[in-house]
């Protein structure tokens, strides 16, 4: 089998277990979001809904870089990041349902998962309030000397957000361990960013505050996975945060009742060819690494498992009305009293 350093050896970035692991993960997603758009449109998913589908390489790339006990922390668009940590799908699609067997006990639907378990902090409604607390959870990393990071996602839009600067400049004030992703996939609803602001080069936003920042081709999971690896040393050095603009794409409107009209056909179509599973994918065959035919066994089993989320998820049931009135307060004791 082989391995990162002997596939380097052979003038191959990566393993072949890696390929695979991007290959897996992205393909999950994929499917998972196709599957959570219809049944969208069947009613049985309701509420707002924001499908990631052309994004996958944002979340996977920053996976397979990072560690074991680093927190992640986005915004709405948050399906994509617990699956590809390794959460349970049935509870995924068991949330969007609002069910109690959902990984936020049906209590927080498409917008708010969380999965405390692999540190997945959420899923955030409030457009770049997540940011602060970002830099909130790499300061408690920082306090108590975990050598552990943050990594903070958030969409082109919320760059607009006074939080946005707030965070930027304490974070880099007091060197916290964490990174700023922006996923910039070319509109903040319909807005392009061209129509936003008169930097349309988000990355250089980090320079007022004399934060490393650099572009990424986010339809290419390698680069994804270099670039966080990159910020991650640097991060756990001690040195800082590092802000990172994602460029990437999503195939599908805003939310399900964005039919997306202000793009064009042809602009759809020319990300699509750049496709990141696409990508890794020739990758795998190209290097001798898996064969159309293991691959298309792979699709196959991704596609029963989601099935397989969708029939827990209608079986499981909803929450007691009693519900309401819990998790709403923390019930662990305090290491401080409050006069």
């Amino acid at each position: 089998m082989l391995t990162e350093e002997k596939a380097k050896s052979k003038g191959v970035e990566f393993s072949k277990e890696t390929y695979m692991f991007w290959y897996e993960k992205m393909l999950l997603i994929r499917r998972f979001e196709e599957k959570a758009g219809q049944l969208y449109g069947q009613q049985k998913i309701k509420g707002f809904c924001h499908l990631y589908i052309g994004q996958e390489a944002c979340a996977v790339g920053a996976v397979s870089a990072l560690e074991e006990g680093d927190k992640y922390i986005t915004a709405y668009r948050d399906h994509g990041h617990p699956l590809a940590l390794g959460s349970d799908p049935n509870a995924i699609m068991a949330e969007l349902f609002a069910k109690v067997t959902g990984c936020s006990k049906g209590k927080g639907g498409s917008m708010h998962m969380f999965d405390k378990e692999r540190g997945f902090v959420g899923g955030h409604g409030i457009v770049g309030g997540q940011i602060p607390l970002g830099a909130g959870l790499a300061f408690a990393e920082k306090y108590n000397k975990t050598g552990k990071l943050c990594i903070c996602y958030m969409g082109d839009g919320a760059v607009r957000q006074g939080a946005f600067h707030e965070a930027f400049n304490m974070a880099m004030s007091w060197k916290l361990p964490v990174i700023f992703a922006i996923e910039n996939n070319g509109y903040a609803m319909g807005t392009s960013v061209k129509r936003t602001s008169n930097v349309t080069d988000l990355y250089q936003l980090g320079a007022a505050y004399d934060m490393p920042s650099e572009p990424v081709d986010a339809m290419r999971v390698d680069d994804v996975h270099l670039a966080i690896e990159k910020a991650a040393k640097r991060a756990r050095a001690g040195e800082g945060p590092t802000l990172l603009e994602l460029r990437t794409y999503r195939y599908k409107g805003h939310s399900m009742s964005d039919p997306a009209k202000y793009r064009t056909k042809e602009e759809v179509a020319d990300y699509k060819k750049q496709d990141p599973i696409e990508q890794v994918k020739v990758a795998l065959i190209e290097q001798g690494f898996a064969t159309e035919e293991e691959l298309k066994k792979i699709d196959k089993d991704i596609k029963q498992r989601v099935l397989d989320s969708v029939k827990f998820a209608e079986e499981s049931p909803f929450p007691d009305p009693s519900e309401i009135y819990k998790d709403i307060y923390a019930e662990d004791d305090y290491p401080f009293t409050i006069d």
